[in-house]
């Protein structure tokens, strides 16, 4: 399906959706929801081995995360699970309090993604720039590629070339017909070739057990003390940061790949209430799934809430009613899908030789330094942390550089009139008190701001630090050419921030 289809709130009052009307909607939101499902039971279950719990515990998350996110989050089309990223960061409490404990952090977690999302977590994302973007992109294919590298080591020698077959398959079929999902008969075709044959290649059953029957909804197993609340409320609140801002850049990089918006502060508060339920069901918690959602909306075409509820459906189904032919699946399948997926996701034209002779050298910087500390540190929201704080401070000594100090003294010797072009901030005006010649300016120094712009306390100071330098020396100085909020700042703040003025 094209991302021309009219979004919810473009479409007129009492039209039914596309999915309802359109057959072919309906078929690619259905296949893609079934090659996600499909995808989603080996990585749920390897993140509950990261989160030491047993694999129902992870595939029980994945159901209840993309169920209820299909229906209170704010990204359509967007793939919400149990991650890796989530399973790091409580694992130590399973391990330190047990599974009940576990489950209590992910129900707190959800509290504390509502109240953020309500708070207006979801508007910090305008002061993530294009490199850091970039750098998390680049870095999430990469990181989709490692995670495969494991199932491609120490294998039988079959594996590799079921891998690049069923890499041939998804770059040809699309040549001959796109109604079914590439990754879906690649799935298939591999599985029955290996079964037929009966060859012995490792399987979705090695990860783990499937579950036999549905998760029953309960309470946490711990005592509902103030003890409790305070072992569980650091890592609660660890995980809500985590958990939003993976979602927040996925949901930021759907929107560009369709060409839509999505409601970000609905998708923070729809987070902490797929969280709060599958806490309540027993599951690890999750969040936005990076690679099955670019299996969704890259690969498979998707586009509505459609894949992601059926994506989380079809996988208990899968698990709970063919068990046993899901377990059947040769893991080599999944990695080809999952390398595929890696391929189409990093952003080639960002290292193309015409790209890296044009970008200037602090953006480089900055998209380096993201996709490194992601990489080292298996965190997304660390390196886009990390990328972000380096992009302010690239901008910050940019912008530093840019302000100016200019001195023409009257042809009579009485005055001298310095002109300070620029933005002054606090990188910026730690250099102008340096630039002035108070030993040699003659009595009256006028200081010309009209080309300037005050925007802290610092550029404040440094200005009264000036007056304060000359008047020692027994010189008047003239502050002129002041804007209205650099004058209102500079009339409140002057005098008031050294003491002993």
């Amino acid at each position: 399906m094209s991302s021309s289809t009219v979004s919810p709130a473009a479409r007129p009052r009492g039209l039914k959706p596309d999915w309802l009307t359109d057959p072919r909607v309906w078929r690619t939101e259905v296949l893609a929801g079934l090659v996600v499902g499909l995808a989603l039971i080996p990585e749920a279950i390897s993140f509950s081995v990261i989160a030491g719990v047993d694999p129902a515990v992870g595939l029980f998350a994945s159901f209840t995360m993309a169920v209820t996110i299909s229906v209170v989050g704010g990204r359509r089309a967007m793939i919400s699970a149990a991650t890796g990223a989530v399973a790091l960061v409580i694992a130590p409490v399973n391990r330190e309090h047990g599974l009940g404990y576990l489950v209590a952090t992910v129900i707190l977690a959800g509290v504390f993604q509502i109240a953020l999302g309500a708070l207006g977590v979801a508007k910090l994302m305008r002061f993530v720039p294009r490199s850091v973007m970039v750098g998390f992109v680049n870095a999430l294919a990469i990181l989709i590629f490692m995670a495969q590298v494991p199932e491609m080591t120490d294998v039988p020698w079959a594996v590799y070339p079921l891998i690049a077959g069923g890499l041939l398959l998804m770059v040809l079929f699309p040549k001959v017909t796109t109604v079914i999902p590439a990754p879906l008969v690649s799935i298939v075709i591999l599985t029955v070739v290996t079964v037929a044959a009966g060859i012995a290649v490792p399987t979705v059953g090695d990860k783990g057990e499937l579950p036999s029957s549905l998760p029953v909804p309960g309470l946490p197993d711990v005592p509902f003390t103030l003890d409790t609340l305070t072992t569980v409320a650091p890592y609660a609140f660890a995980m809500a940061l985590v958990g939003l801002m993976e979602s927040l850049m996925t949901a930021k990089l759907v929107d560009d790949i369709t060409d839509t918006h999505s409601d970000k502060t609905r998708e923070s508060i729809g987070q902490g209430i797929a969280n709060i339920v599958t806490g309540f069901f027993g599951g690890m918690g999750g969040c936005a799934m990076i690679g099955q959602t670019m299996i969704n909306v890259k690969v498979s075409g998707a586009r509505t809430r459609v894949s992601t509820f059926l994506a989380g459906t079809f996988l208990m189904v899968l698990c709970v009613v063919f068990g046993p032919v899901v377990s059947d699946i040769p893991m080599a399948a999944l990695v080809a899908v999952m390398v595929m997926v890696s391929f189409a996701t990093f952003d080639w034209h960002s290292i193309a030789p015409k790209t890296l002779k044009r970008m200037p050298a602090g953006e480089l910087t900055v998209l380096v330094i993201t996709v490194a500390v992601v990489v080292a540190t298996h965190n997304l929201a660390i390196g886009v942390v990390v990328g972000s704080v380096t992009a302010m401070v690239v901008f910050a000594k940019r912008v530093a550089r840019l302000a100016e100090v200019t001195a023409v003294t009257d042809p009579d010797g009485t005055t001298v009139v310095y002109r300070v072009t620029g933005e002054l901030f606090f990188a910026s005006s730690n250099d102008l008190v340096g630039q002035f010649a108070y030993a040699t300016d003659p009595d009256k120094v006028v200081i010309d701001l009209s080309a300037a712009h005050i925007w802290d306390a610092s550029s404040v100071a440094a200005l009264d630090a000036i007056e304060t330098k000359y008047a020692q020396r027994g010189k008047s100085v003239e502050i002129t050419g002041l804007n209205e909020p650099s004058a209102h700042l500079h009339g409140r703040l002057s005098g008031e921030l050294t003491a002993g003025h």
